[in-house]
């Protein structure tokens, strides 16, 4: 079937340095308890996240003969090899503050890549892996602009999530093929692969999240506050959530494809700075943020 042409190529990026070893502060979004606790209980997610994904393409791989989406699917792979990679490095910082990291992993990988995988069909669960790459494609559009609103985070840290958000852009399209040409997945299995996601997604950070501001010793009423006001800055107009919602949408179009999607703001001031600091991520994010608060 024919598709809109990708705007961008997959690239992957291997190797890159961070500094997530370094003397990152515990609380390094702003000193913010839910803010920290939200970005590091995706951090525990993603790589029992990547791995589901790279399963659900691998199921339809033995039917691909087209090389175009082969080596797409093999740079697909390399990227989300990478992203486990390093926030498995950032989750060793969480493992230094003796949080028991491989129990929150182990909770995410059983629901997703033994639960899931053995109890839906492959043609949903590539429906999931489709709609869960739609949510980390879009989070692009909400990191990357004039707002900055990341902005009271620690440098390495936002480095790594505005890295990890170029690199989804690039093959937000990946699964999205397999799954309409190859699991022939039409429009309502598709739209409730993304009601699902929207269920599931933020049911699990919740509970990982909850985990962790209870290992830091806070009360049920001191969680409770701290959810009010997390939950506010998310949800609020002008919040994190909000430059997302009209993406989101667009899922449920008939006929949709991600690369239908507006331009990525962000994408070529970081691509140009990454090549102009010799692959240095952190310098290519903070040239990134400096460029969109001029754009």
């Amino acid at each position: 079937m024919s598709h809109p042409e990708a705007k961008h190529p997959i690239v992957p990026r291997e190797r890159l340095q961070f500094g997530l070893d370094q003397d990152i502060p515990k609380y390094w979004f702003g000193g913010d308890p839910f803010k920290t606790r939200f970005w590091d209980a995706l951090s525990i997610i993603f790589p029992p996240g990547e791995k589901f994904f790279m399963n659900c393409v691998r199921d339809y791989r033995d039917q691909i003969s087209d090389p175009k989406l082969l080596q797409e699917i093999k740079d697909f792979n390399i990227q989300e090899a990478q992203h486990s990679l390093v926030h498995r490095q950032d989750n060793d910082r969480l493992r230094r503050q003796g949080v028991d990291v491989d129990r929150l992993t182990q909770f995410v990988d059983t629901m997703l890549n033994k639960d899931y995988r053995s109890k839906y069909s492959k043609a949903h669960t590539l429906s999931l892996t489709s709609a869960l790459e739609h949510f980390t494609s879009i989070i692009a559009h909400s990191l990357f602009d004039k707002r900055d609103v990341m902005k009271e985070a620690d440098p390495r840290v936002r480095a790594m999530y505005a890295w990890h958000a170029i690199e989804e852009v690039e093959h937000k399209g990946v699964a999205y093929d397999v799954m309409i040409d190859y699991a022939k997945v039409g429009y309502f299995k598709r739209a409730l692969g993304l009601i699902h996601a929207s269920l599931m997604f933020p049911y699990v950070i919740a509970v990982i999240q909850r985990q962790l501001l209870i290992h830091d010793g806070f009360t049920m009423l001191q969680r409770a506050r701290l959810m009010v006001g997390g939950v506010w800055w998310l949800v609020k107009p002008g919040g994190l959530l909000a430059p997302m919602l009209s993406h989101y949408w667009t899922y449920y179009k008939p006929g949709y494809h991600p690369w239908q999607e507006a331009e990525q703001p962000g994408y070529e001031e970081w691509l140009a700075a990454f090549d102009r600091h010799q692959r240095d991520p952190v310098k290519a994010s903070e040239d990134m943020r400096q460029a969109m608060s001029l754009a």
